[in-house]
């Protein structure tokens, strides 16, 4: 299986569960990740003897993918581009400022040699819009097409064409109904007024995160992708909730008791992982419960 992502922590809050659930099966996994997360804000406490972003955010992905069993871990080597319109945007080692096709290259240059049966990556929204996510994913859906192909890429490698990709989604019903929630608690003075004398903070939805820049809302707009397999990590949860805690400086989601919202949408889901089946073509009603199919 080769996973092809954005940043440190990506692996873990997203999928980790269906990693670790596959590496307990046997199966091996590389796991591509395109940057070391420079532009994400670090606690100064996290950052001991003039240590870096980017390497605090290398080591914590290197700490879970020990915990997951991922088998082979590469870096791409771009830098973190932060959400659209950051100054991060502007500086030409970042993802989003790579040509299209550089980035479709080196995964080209993955699959033809490492020759995976399924390949797995971000929908084509990147989950929340984030710059990165979108162009690994656009990147990656090149590169399974054109892998195959021996005049594509003539110097990447002997041609190879994988079996499977699939887009990790999540249920935007649940999610459209949590975030409607604590939009209207967040809004409402009452709700604050007794988040306020427990010492706690109604979490804002159109301004989520860490550094306050997604728009839950306006996710919650975005359209519903199939859920073609769910895969149930259960018996691997605990192996799931060690990687998380790998990123310590990725966990609280800033301070406004978001990660309690994050928390309450992952319990929702159950502890299943789903996925969209973007090649081969699948019908929308198809179900089933494991990423390696036959057809």
């Amino acid at each position: 299986m080769l996973i092809a992502l954005a940043h440190p922590d990506d692996e873990s809050f997203g999928m980790g569960g269906t990693i670790a659930h596959y590496s307990n099966l046997g199966v091996e996994i590389h796991l591509m990740c395109a940057t070391r997360g420079e532009a994400g804000s670090v606690a100064a406490e996290l950052l001991k003897d003039g240590m870096t972003i980017p390497e605090l955010r290398e080591g914590e992905l290197r700490c879970a993918a020990e915990i997951l069993g991922i088998t082979h871990l590469e870096f791409m080597g771009y830098r973190d581009s932060g959400m659209a319109g950051s100054p991060d945007n502007e500086n030409p080692a970042s993802l989003v400022a790579a040509p299209l096709e550089a980035v479709t290259e080196m995964v080209v240059r993955t699959i033809r040699a490492f020759k995976p049966d399924v390949v797995v990556t971000f929908d084509p929204v990147g989950g929340y819009h984030h710059p990165d996510h979108i162009k690994i994913q656009r990147a990656t859906v090149a590169a399974f097409a054109a892998a195959g192909d021996p005049e594509k890429f003539a110097n990447a490698g002997l041609p190879f064409q994988a079996g499977q990709l699939y887009f990790g989604v999540f249920p935007r019903r649940l999610f459209r109904t949590t975030v409607k929630v604590f939009d209207r608690l967040n809004r409402n003075r009452a709700a604050q007024q007794i988040a306020r004398l427990f010492g706690k903070k109604v979490p804002n939805p159109r301004h989520f995160g860490r550094n306050q820049d997604i728009d839950l809302v306006m996710l919650a707009g975005d359209e519903d992708y199939p859920e073609h397999v769910l895969v149930d990590y259960g018996e691997v949860r605990d192996l799931k909730d060690r990687a998380d805690a790998c990123h310590a400086s990725q966990l609280d989601f800033g301070r406004q008791g978001g990660s309690r919202l994050m928390r309450l949408f992952a319990r929702l889901q159950r502890r299943r992982d789903r996925y969209m089946r973007a090649y081969p073509e699948t019908s929308a009603n198809f179900r089933a419960k494991d990423l390696f199919l036959n057809s």
